[in-house]
């Protein structure tokens, strides 16, 4: 009770917290009518001062006021935009490393340049997050205009850019990008051969835009970029047509039982909740039938280890034919299987569920099947992010992550107020007896507002739902779009006249975030769709004065009618999608209305709802499209929320603490490499090595301890010859006196030295130190490459160690610290056989630094490493992959020629062809491999 009253009395923390920055607002307010007086040349001569400033010992808190001030004014002379009180307050959150809670039509994207500018006049890189592609392209181009009118350059990261391209926008002093290019290409920079194909600069500060969606939703999968392993499509497709026809028994079994089968009768039970299938005894037994019929088995029992890969696609088979819909999980399009986002509702062309899934899936829908990939790099976005020295974010929607984001990124999140109260309605939730009854009643409720031309956007979750709507609004003649993953390259331009009188659009999870939904229509928009091909002019101008009068015109009718009406057919499992929903209506002030309607039928009620909340719904006799809303029914729905919550958060968790234990290693590889990069010899880590390696060898063959008859000398003549090419006589030194291993240790490091002399003695110096330092390399990325696999299968089976009580993570970090150890003993044995024994060839001259190849198109992925949920490949990926690593023979010591195609000219270069399609001059080749690509 005294908290409640102390709380209305003095306000929150949080309250507290943003008034005490009230003061730094008054002084950049105070800078404001001096700088009005500044000529265009002055005021972009305040960067060049502050630089010069921060370089006598001044901070950026220092200069923060004026460097603020600057920005507004700058902003009002390029884009006719002034900065917002709240806006300068969320500027400053930002700055201090923190998540800006801001409601939609707060203006982010603006307050962004606040924080991006000051942070960005230090030079060292400052990277703004976006969600998507179309957003980092806007945004950069957009406010671009305003950092470059200050003196600072933009650079962004988009899907196929060329990597000198690349390396340009990462240099600039302000990048944008998504959070995929921006991990992408950290992985792919750690596995190049030499620092200067590296495209990223060492990290300072990144801002992150719906830090929710992406330090949250997203940060549940990791980033993968990955390789194919060998083609199994044959097993797919027999054990797809397997898996349909028990299931087709089953369901027949049922239709006959008329009623559900126990475990007992069933050949398989699914658990909706983690979307897992399992077989039964009974569907054991009758798949090894089907399975030795077909002669798919090693041995007659299912689950014996040389069945292992068996019982794993298997058990992919199954997931794909009865859990995993189509139009609602994936779509089919162009003869491919692509992944529906959970949470956007978008296509993610080109990526690919993993551990097999994805292939079942193309199996299922009888399309091409394409081939496994093996992972070759990963981190977390929570790892990756962490890395940033400072980080910060803004949302409309982070509160109910709050403790989340301080857990895992140590962000502190702050609510701003909204420049003009929130003036939207949000009404207590309608419940129906079942999906039709509420289909009906939602038509029902868009066709009276439609009638009175109050604008309405429907929030939907999933295709197959919106379809199923746009039906019902079709039969009540209510004309409408449909924005989902089919339509989501039109979808900021639908969305941005959602706004319109009488407009109606139905959102596949809110598909279009990002883009601003203005009552009345978008004046931007509108100009760009209607006036696109009309020259500038005198008619153009005159057009778009008519535009901007409509529009007004138009916002006065619409808030007359009522502002936005926001109607969400379906609670999302998190609270923050539906809120994301809700404050798409009432932005600056706007009037607005929100409702949701659910039913028993909805998966949230349905699987995680309380069975009490059935019991009590039926038991109340609920009529046939009668509806009912209880305070009591919205606690139920925010309780199930809550849990769906802490289960995901438990999820994302848990990814966290396995990608430490690889976090740490990967440190030390990436470390490694990058000495190796900037070394001008290895000759000391080689010898280190050798000598190491030849120490095992000793060890392993004469152990501490043993006498000489115990020695396994044959074994250690064997390993010599193998390891270093010698053939010593070892039996002679046995009858020494006084042998001991350290003297043969001594000897053969003696031996390997003269060996290693000879072979070189030909080979100029410099040359010998490029192939001590690419071979380094090579097997260095190999052998991480074989670590990862090895730490992919043990993450699946770890968990089976809980049955013996142990702590399934404690387990992995001791496997995973020894498998590393046993990693580096390998590595050393490699370096020192390759080094020793392979077959050198005449040294090639170095390459130039414009023919330094870039990296083979690997598949990126974005996985969940324990259900393969979510993992996607993004369209940079080849079918035809090469290999990851060149052979010794393409190494620098081996002759090599420069590819025709980057060096001849280009006469598609002004033609606007899709790095990923055919190339028009008729080779057969993707363009990027043939005239596109880059020398």
């Amino acid at each position: 009770m005294w908290q409640t009253i102390a709380k209305s009395v003095f306000g929150s923390s949080n309250d507290r917290y943003v008034r005490s920055l009230d003061k730094i607002v008054g002084r950049i307010n105070a800078l404001e009518e001096q700088l009005e007086d500044f000529s265009d040349d002055e005021l972009k001569a305040q960067t060049l001062k502050f630089r010069k400033k921060l370089e006598e010992g001044a901070t950026l808190d220092d200069i923060l006021p004026e460097a603020f001030a600057t920005v507004r004014e700058a902003s009002k002379r390029v884009m006719g935009m002034r900065h917002y009180d709240v806006q300068m307050v969320g500027g400053i959150v930002l700055h201090r490393g923190e998540i800006a809670e801001m409601k939609t039509g707060e203006g982010k994207t603006l307050v962004a340049t606040l924080a991006t500018y000051l942070n960005a006049i230090e030079g060292k890189g400052v990277h703004v997050v976006t969600v998507n592609d179309y957003l980092a392209r806007r945004d950069a181009e957009w406010m671009g205009q305003l950092y470059g009118f200050l003196g600072l350059t933009t650079g962004v990261i988009v899907p196929n850019l060329p990597e000198a391209a690349r390396r340009d926008a990462y240099a600039a002093d302000i990048t944008y990008g998504t959070n995929n290019e921006f991990g992408f290409d950290y992985l792919r920079d750690n596995m190049k051969q030499e620092r200067r194909q590296m495209v990223q600069r060492p990290f300072n500060y990144a801002i992150v835009d719906e830090v929710d969606s992406i330090l949250i939703d997203e940060a549940r999968t990791p980033l993968i970029i990955s390789g194919p392993t060998e083609d199994k499509s044959d097993l797919y497709i027999a054990l797809d047509a397997m898996v349909k026809q028990i299931v087709k028994d089953q369901e027949a079994l049922e239709k006959e039982r008329g009623d559900e089968l126990t475990e007992e009768e069933s050949f398989y039970t699914k658990d909706e909740k983690t979307r897992n299938i399992q077989l039964t005894e009974e569907g054991v037994e009758e798949m090894e039938k089907r399975l030795i019929a077909a002669g798919l088995l090693e041995t007659d029992n299912l689950y014996d280890v040389e069945n292992t890969q068996v019982v794993h696609h298997l058990d992919q088979a199954l997931r794909a034919v009865v859990m995993f819909k189509k139009d609602t999980d994936y779509i089919v399009k162009d003869d491919k299987v692509v992944i529906i986002d959970e949470f956007t509702g978008r296509m993610m062309d080109g990526r690919r569920w993993s551990n097999g899934l994805h292939q079942a899936a193309e199996a299922k829908e009888g399309v091409e099947i394409q081939p496994e990939n093996q992972t070759m790099a990963s981190i977390t976005f929570q790892n990756y992010f962490r890395m940033y020295p400072k980080l910060s974010g803004m949302t409309g929607t982070a509160a109910t992550e709050a403790s989340e984001f301080w857990d895992i990124y140590k962000l502190n999140v702050v609510e701003i107020p909204t420049n003009v109260p929130v003036a939207r309605v949000d009404e207590e939730d309608e419940f129906y007896k079942n999906t039709l009854d509420k289909f009906a009643a939602i038509a029902k409720a868009i066709k009276e507002k439609n009638e009175i031309g109050q604008p309405v956007l429907v929030g939907t979750v999933s295709i197959e739902k919106s379809e199923l709507l746009s039906q019902f609004l079709d039969k009540e003649g209510v004309k409408h779009a449909v924005l989902n993953a089919r339509m989501h390259e039109q979808e900021a331009h639908i969305v941005a006249q959602a706004g319109r009188i009488g407009a109606v659009t139905i959102a596949t999870n809110m598909a279009g975030r990002g883009t601003d939904i203005q009552l009345g229509g978008n004046v931007e928009f509108r100009v760009g769709d209607e006036l696109a091909e009309m020259e500038d002019g005198p008619e153009k101008d005159a057009a778009i004065e008519r535009i901007k009068a409509e529009v007004k015109e138009e916002r006065q009718k619409v808030k007359e009618a009522g502002g936005l009406f926001v109607l969400g057919t379906e609670r999302h499992e998190s609270r923050r999608i539906d809120n994301q929903l809700r404050g798409r209506s009432g932005r600056q002030g706007d009037p607005g209305l929100s409702r949701f309607y659910l039913c028993l039928e909805d998966d949230l009620l349905r699987i995680f709802g309380p069975d009490t909340l059935f019991s009590k719904m039926m038991n109340a006799n609920l009529e046939d499209g009668e509806a009912i809303g209880s305070k009591w029914l919205s606690k139920a729905i925010e309780t199930a929320q809550k849990k769906v919550e802490a289960r995901n958060y438990e999820m994302r968790k848990q990814v966290v603490q396995y990608d430490d234990v690889m976090n740490d290693q990967r440190k030390v590889i990436y470390d490694q490499r990058a000495e190796i990069m900037d070394s001008e010899r290895v000759d000391d880590v080689v010898l280190d090595m050798r000598q190491d390696a030849i120490n095992s060898l000793v060890v392993e063959a004469c152990p501490p301890g043993s006498y000489p008859e115990q020695w396994d000398v044959e074994g250690l003549k064997e390993k010599v010859a193998d390891v270093l090419g010698l053939t010593p006589p070892i039996n002679d030194w046995m009858e020494e006196d006084a042998v001991e291993p350290e003297l043969i240790e001594e000897r053969l490091q003696d031996l390997a030295e003269e060996r290693l002399n000879e072979r070189t003695a030909e080979i100029p110096e410099n040359s010998w130190r490029r192939v001590e330092k690419s071979i380094l390399l090579e097997r260095l990325d190999y052998h991480w490459k074989e670590h990862l696999a090895t730490l992919d299968a043990l993450r699946q089976v770890v968990f089976l160690r809980a049955y013996a009580q142990k702590q399934p993570i404690n387990e992995y970090k001791q496997e995973a610290f020894g498998l590393f150890q046993t990693m580096l003993d390998t590595l050393r044995e490699d370096v020192t056989k390759v080094l020793m024994t392979a077959q050198l060839r005449p040294a090639a001259p170095p390459p130039s630094p414009r023919a330094l190849p870039d990296l083979p198109d690997f598949l990126t992925g974005h996985v969940d490493p324990f259900t393969g949920e979510d993992d996607s490949n993004d369209g940079d990926g080849s079918e035809r992959m090469q290999p990851l690593f060149g052979t010794l023979a393409s190494s620098p010591v081996a002759s090599t020629g420069t590819a025709g195609s980057a060096q001849r000219e280009n006469p598609y270069a002004d033609k606007n062809v899709s790095r990923n399609a055919p190339c028009p001059c008729g080779s057969g080749n993707k363009y990027k491999h043939c005239h596109g690509a880059v020398a």
